[in-house]
């Protein structure tokens, strides 16, 4: 599970590894009541609000309940519940702050001259949507996803918004849904961010399911390999993120998939990365790893 400020690990350190999992045997009406987002809204009202009609909006729930049976059952690959949602989130709204803390303008106040409050809508919204494509289909779920939030955006920001801002707002969170693709190109700090912290929810509790069903290949035993993920103020910039590894094959979810999605994120110059091995806790993950052609 990821190290962030302690109001925001308290709300995402409550799901286990194996909630992802169980969710896929309840039936519909049960899997959506078992449902809770929680973020620290810290005071921005309208993050409240929008909270509050996440949490009561049964559809959103219900694709995120079906993006995770397409993902666990259908396909056995990694969690893509509520759970990865509230944790990509979360971490969304860690980055955002801490970089808003050491100077860093969101996109939407410079080029908008709307406020910070604005920002973390934009993060929050694009992190709760930018997979529920998931729940028609893998391939190209991120176009899938672009064609449901649409409507439901205009929804969730009814009331809070009027027009022209409602349809900024809307565009700004359907470029950050695009843009979290490993081959995206972010054009805002907010899309940055939800692609970057898509990709920063890599612990091995999220990688379980492929690797306990026996689909050992590098993406699942790398996975399987990462203890944690730290986030706080840098030394050299805003944030540095430090990965403990218990396996040296971590590596490659350091070098190959994080490194994909930060580089030309627009983050760059505000991240540093630092991945170590616990040498007392290395072992080995499986006897022996066959490479197949």
């Amino acid at each position: 599970m990821s190290s962030l400020d302690p109001e925001t690990e308290e709300l995402i350190d409550d799901p286990i590894p194996a909630e992802a999992e169980r969710e896929t045997r309840l039936t519909p009406a049960e899997a959506v009541e078992a449902m809770r987002i929680n973020i620290p809204v810290r005071g921005n009202r309208k993050l409240r609000t929008l909270l509050g009609r996440v949490n009561d909006d049964r559809q959103l729930k219900a694709w995120w309940h079906v993006a995770n049976v397409n993902a666990v059952v259908r396909m056995e690959i990694n969690d893509h519940s509520w759970v990865h949602v509230q944790i990509v989130t979360n971490i969304a709204l860690k980055l955002l702050r801490q970089l808003i803390r050491h100077g860093v303008e969101p996109s939407v106040v410079r080029d908008y001259g709307l406020e910070r409050d604005d920002a973390e809508v934009v993060v929050t919204l694009g992190a709760l949507l930018h997979c529920i494509g998931m729940a028609v289909h893998r391939d190209g779920h991120e176009d899938i996803s672009l064609f449901l939030a649409e409507p439901k955006l205009r929804d969730l920001l009814g009331g809070l918004y009027e027009e022209p801002e409602l349809t900024v707002l809307a565009s700004e969170v359907l470029g950050t849904i695009t843009s979290h693709r490993e081959h995206g190109r972010p054009l805002t700090l907010e899309a940055g961010i939800v692609r970057v912290a898509d990709a920063l929810d890599m612990a091995q509790g999220r990688s379980r399911i492929p690797f306990e069903h026996g689909r050992v290949t590098m993406h699942s035993l790398s996975a399987a390999a990462i203890e944690g993920v730290t986030i706080r103020d840098g030394s050299e910039g805003p944030i540095r993120i430090e990965i403990l590894m218990n396996n040296s094959s971590g590596i490659f979810q350091v070098d190959g998939l994080l490194k994909a999605k930060l580089r030309g994120s627009g983050l760059e110059p505000y991240v540093e990365v630092i991945a170590h091995i616990d040498t007392e806790a290395e072992k080995r993950l499986v006897p022996i790893y066959r490479l197949e052609t």
